[in-house]
């Protein structure tokens, strides 16, 4: 066996120092890893559509009903891909918490970042009363019932909010030029119907809209009892929840349930998230 001579064990030394340094730095890095489940979600978002149909021209209705189920679908289901991803994480919380486990920093740093998105940064909250409280709003739209929205508030994709600001859930702004001005506003009014960059963040407004905003309490307690029960969440239930979404009440709601029903949009919600 070949020797190492006296006058380059100095350099082998400073190798396996090198090599150690090497390996904690490596090891570290490891540790560090689980650190990126906590932020935004990290799932498979498939590439979706950037142009919007001209639905007005296909003039077979059943078509066009396909069609239009097809191109929001995917939009629908990304944003609640991301929720679900962040509810799963509420329930490693929750579950840890009741094992008698306490939260880290950086738990913690994401639990104050879904604070913040789902409005509920300005309520006094223990911990364990915020990942309640989250869990209540952390949930999924149904597919069946965001379509029959989509479909009814938009006309099938062919309103001019839908075609010019990509708005397919008729949410409303208040800020002078945040959207576009409806022809048939009422005198002293000013609101405009949200204009969108894409049709992403209109889907995901909607969610959110939905799981924040005062008025849907009673959709998110519905929710959660549907869940509670062992249920799946569909948009039969939820759509109990949106009598205030419209001017119309009770009579909207029955519009959205009976756009369901025909259209057999209670499958999505058997098969999807």
């Amino acid at each position: 066996m070949k020797q190492v001579s006296k006058s380059y064990r100095p350099q082998l030394s400073y190798l396996l120092f090198l090599s150690f340094l090497f390996i904690a730095a490596i090891n570290l890095q490891i540790k560090r890893e689980p650190l990126k489940l906590f932020g935004d979600p990290v799932i498979n978002i498939p590439v979706l559509p950037s142009d919007i149909p001209d639905f007005a021209s296909i003039q077979d209705v059943s078509i066009k009903k396909a069609n239009f189920f097809d191109f929001l679908s995917p939009y629908i289901d990304t944003v609640n891909q991301q929720i679900i991803v962040q509810r799963q994480q509420l329930i490693s919380f929750s579950e840890n918490m009741n094992s008698g486990s306490a939260l880290d920093r950086n738990e913690m740093n994401y639990l104050s970042s879904l604070r913040v998105e789902y409005e509920l940064e300005n309520e006094d909250l223990t911990t364990g009363e915020l990942i309640n409280r989250l869990l209540k709003r952390v949930d999924i739209i149904p597919s069946s019932l965001a379509l029959a929205q989509a479909a009814n508030e938009s006309a099938w994709g062919t309103s001019r909010f839908a075609r010019e600001g990509k708005n397919f859930f008729g949410q409303w702004c208040y800020t002078e030029g945040c959207g576009i001005i409806p022809a048939r506003r009422l005198a002293g009014a000013n609101h405009e119907v949200r204009s969108f960059d894409n049709v992403f963040d209109s889907v995901k407004a909607y969610i959110m809209n939905l799981n924040t905003f005062p008025n849907y309490q009673n959709l998110r307690e519905i929710r959660q009892r549907v869940r509670q029960s062992g249920r799946t969440i569909d948009g039969i239930s939820l759509s109990e929840g949106l009598d205030t979404y419209s001017s119309r009440g009770d009579e909207y709601i029955f519009e959205l349930q009976s756009m369901i029903y025909s259209n057999n949009l209670l499958e999505l919600d058997r098969s999807g998230v």
